[in-house]
């Protein structure tokens, strides 16, 4: 017998553990037998007052977490293995073809993937996909309206519907409701995985993890 799980994941475009969270969430499933899981990618800001040109990186963590440049590259380093250890490439500003080196703010990228849930099956996720590699490998701004309609378009959305939905200021009531919906539900720091509406997993666990979660919610079933 198939069992189902229905899963929120809380996050956020520009946060790289939530790349890692996604990724080994992902991994569990697959090894989970007999068990689909459908997962709606839920909105969370971590920088919502960031100014329109963002912010450099390094002066970004610097002042929030109170850590030197060199304890922000080493905890660079460290998102960096993880990342390619689930088959993910975070490129540093400093190698050759960019990478991050800003950060910026998120919020038309998280009214665009609103649209997407309604769009088809599986665009939503592949959207979320296309956003954290156009970002975390790229190095490319996911405020900027170009770039967010390319990405979109690229995953086999409508570029013209992509580009009115942002022009428009469309879905904004939406995610601002859910995103107030997890800040109250006491949800500070993503990723944060809901398993149906009563499990929370929370940070960039390994897949060993989530897998031994979801066995024992579903077997609970």
């Amino acid at each position: 017998m198939t069992r189902s799980l229905k899963i929120d994941f809380v996050s956020d475009i520009a946060c790289p553990w939530c790349v890692i969270g996604l990724r080994s969430l992902e991994q569990a499933v697959q090894r989970v037998q007999d068990l689909t899981v459908d997962i709606h990618f839920q909105p969370f800001e971590l920088n919502p007052d960031m100014a329109p040109e963002g912010q450099d990186i390094t002066e970004h963590i610097t002042q929030k977490y109170r850590i030197t440049p060199a304890q922000a590259q080493a905890n660079r380093e460290v998102i960096r293995d993880r990342g390619a250890a689930l088959g993910f490439k975070f490129s540093m500003a400093d190698e050759p073809g960019g990478g991050r080196s800003r950060i910026y703010n998120t919020f038309d990228a998280h009214r665009l993937l609103h649209w997407a849930a309604g769009e088809g099956a599986g665009l939503q996720r592949a959207l979320k996909a296309a956003l954290f590699s156009a970002y975390f490998t790229d190095g490319q701004n996911p405020s900027s309206h170009d770039v967010l309609v390319t990405v979109a378009s690229s995953v086999g959305l409508d570029a013209a519907k992509a580009r009115a939905v942002l022009e428009s200021g469309a879905f904004a009531n939406e995610v601002r409701e859910q995103e107030q919906l997890y800040l109250n539900s006491g949800i500070h720091s993503v990723p944060a995985v809901i398993i149906n509406d009563r499990h929370l997993i929370s940070g960039g666990q390994p897949p060993e993890v989530f897998e031994q979660a979801l066995r024992q919610i579903a077997a609970a079933q």
